[in-house]
């Protein structure tokens, strides 16, 4: 699994070119930040993009470098898209996606179409990301989930998150209720963005105070309602990860590698991992015996697995590019 090949990296550097090209052919109003800035400086972003996004896959072709590489290129992701903000903020209108603010916390992907009675961009693309390549939006794409990634730490603990999923459905439920009785009431735009700004300031205090304190990424797998979209919804994807019967030996080894508590010992027992595994593949290098594998229809494990790559990685380094508010 370690050996390294050129024909990954190739055919994302291809697919994220062709897919930055459709942009840069079709969408008036220049989406690329150096076509903003410079006629024709979007085909230097798109080469410099899908090179990134070449790199990245020769690397993480070795389930030993995977939890090191994903986690360097999804803190790039969130610095990239929160400096841009920030360059946004200032007044300088062309880092924004469309001149106008919106709130960065990804509660707002789901409780703003509710609130608005209409689709955003964040919505569709999240939607995407989920059909594309299942959970990986909370594992690669997610500009709040980097945070939560590096205040739970290198190594999870052991202990499972207790009444999980009491909490995961009752923060969700409450999100959707409190969208459709703000819109109900006719509430003003100021003051439901006050209240979801407390709920992305909430969120942070947990990962400051939760997540590293417990080696887990409890904002992520307990408090985001869009984490808990994600693993509601995760199945319409085929691709999944499970554990070799045949050679797995139950020695835990995997739940500290986990921080998305879905390698406890039911899940071991079971033999997959729970349904908020994020198919990050940070757990995969851990098992001594080969034994967590990925699965997509018929393909073998390495193949499937070599999919999900180059599928998430070029998600990730288009979005890369577009992604801002």
């Amino acid at each position: 699994m370690g050996h390294k090949n050129v024909k990954l990296p190739a055919a994302v550097f291809l697919f994220v070119f062709f897919l930055l090209t459709m942009v840069q052919l079709k969408v008036e109003n220049p989406l690329l930040l150096l076509e903003r800035f410079l006629k024709g400086g979007g085909w230097v972003e798109i080469a410099v993009i899908a090179l990134y996004g070449a790199v990245v896959a020769y690397h993480m072709q070795d389930p030993a470098k995977v939890q090191r590489w994903r986690q360097y290129t999804w803190f790039a992701f969130s610095l990239v898209f929160f400096f841009q903000l920030s360059l946004g903020l200032s007044g300088l209108e062309k880092f924004l996606m469309t001149g106008k603010l919106h709130l960065p916390v990804p509660m707002m992907i789901l409780a703003g179409p509710i609130y608005r009675g209409s689709i955003s961009v964040m919505t569709i693309l999240f939607i995407s990301t989920v059909i594309l390549s299942g959970p990986a939006w909370c594992s690669h794409l997610c500009y709040f989930g980097a945070l939560d990634n590096l205040a739970a730490g290198k190594r999870a603990r052991s202990n499972p998150l207790r009444y999980k999923w009491a909490f995961k459905s009752t923060i969700l439920l409450l999100v959707i209720a409190a969208a459709i009785i703000l819109r109900w009431m006719k509430v003003p735009v100021t003051i439901t963005t006050v209240l979801a700004l407390g709920f992305g300031i909430i969120g942070l205090g947990i990962m400051i105070l939760v997540s590293r304190k417990g080696g887990k990424m409890v904002h992520c797998t307990v408090y985001c309602p869009i984490g808990t979209v994600v693993n509601l919804t995760r199945f319409i994807n085929p691709f999944r990860m499970y554990i070799d019967n045949d050679s797995c030996t139950s020695c835990q080894l995997c739940t500290r590698f986990c921080k998305y508590d879905a390698l406890n010992p039911s899940d071991i027992a079971a033999r997959k991992p729970g349904i908020t595994c994020t198919l990050c593949g940070d757990c995969v290098a851990s098992c001594h015996a080969g034994s967590i594998k990925y699965r997509f229809l018929k393909l073998s494990p390495e193949a499937a697995r070599n999919l999900y790559l180059f599928i998430t990685i070029s998600l990730h380094a288009a979005t890369m590019a577009l992604a801002r508010i």
